[in-house]
């Protein structure tokens, strides 16, 4: 495997640079693989502030622009790295994914795929995981704001102001913040996040007849911020595997390892030392970039 620092002296030495690299380890991973790939990786580490980190509505045109000219019966790995984003802009991305690859994807989670790609995770046949891999729990964000607090907190103020435990006056400052509506969108994100990972793990890796109660189990588990009250929960191979999810062991292919890292740290590298904030790109280097 190329680590961080040879993938770095590579592109420090390489005519076209990041994308030149990119292209080399994106079609070494093809030539190995026989599947298409598409790779989104988000800047959301290195420039958290940063516009369009999250999943989105304008992603499609990403995937649409990913998907020109390419030959759908191979299969897709989707390759993802994201901090997640809008459920419905998740369902949006899926639906055309499965049309376009009758299901035959798998998802590969280099490092980290939270809240709704992990969602997009559970749409394959399987994901394949390294040991320092992570998925998170599916809750969903609204505005930045994880919508179990948004719920959480309107709840506790009904509590206390009917309680009289606590000033009127404080609480409407703060609830005025959040009108109405937003509070009921945000209840309706959360029902719909677990919602759709059970329809998608019902449609493609379990059968949604025989194995009810395992995709009810994994969805409520993945759900944990109910729990937990942690949104950035980070969820590891072993942890996945527990809850009943199909995982592939990165490590358990030594060659599809090494390919998938050496493209992965090409990624990393693109996002910290570039202004792109995120990119969606094919094995041919046909790619859809937000630029800073």
């Amino acid at each position: 495997m190329a680590g961080w620092d040879r993938i770095l002296q590579e592109i420090q030495s390489t005519p076209g640079s990041y994308e030149a690299v990119r292209l080399k380890y994106l079609q070494n991973l093809y030539k190995y693989t026989g599947r298409n790939i598409i790779a989104y990786y988000s800047s959301f580490l290195f420039k958290p502030t940063a516009r369009n980190i999250d999943i989105n509505d304008s992603d499609m045109t990403g995937f649409m622009n990913a998907l020109q000219n390419i030959d759908s019966s191979k299969g897709l790995d989707l390759i993802l790295h994201t901090p997640g984003g809008n459920p419905t802009a998740a369902e949006s991305i899926v639906k055309y994914l499965r049309a376009k690859f009758n299901n035959d994807i798998r998802v590969i989670v280099p490092h980290m795929a939270m809240s709704a790609g992990t969602m997009i995770a559970c749409c394959g046949s399987c994901i394949i995981m390294g040991k320092h891999s992570s998925l998170g729990p599916v809750d969903p964000q609204i505005n930045g704001i994880p919508a179990y607090d948004i719920v959480r907190m309107y709840l506790d103020a009904k509590r206390e102001i009917s309680s009289g435990q606590s000033s009127i006056t404080y609480w409407k400052l703060l609830l005025d913040r959040y009108p109405a509506p937003f509070i009921y969108t945000a209840a309706s994100a959360i029902t719909l996040s677990s919602t759709l990972v059970k329809e998608w793990l019902g449609t493609c890796m379990f059968d949604a007849n025989t194995d009810r109660d395992k995709i009810d189990k994994i969805a409520n588990k993945l759900n944990e911020h109910a729990s937990s009250k942690l949104h950035n929960r980070h969820f590891d191979i072993s942890y996945c595997k527990k809850i009943g999810l199909k995982i592939q062991d990165l490590e358990a292919d030594q060659y599809l390892q090494d390919a998938v890292l050496s493209l992965h740290h090409a990624y990393m590298l693109t996002t910290e030392h570039t202004k792109l904030v995120k990119i969606i790109e094919n094995q041919n280097g046909k790619a859809f970039i937000v630029i800073q």
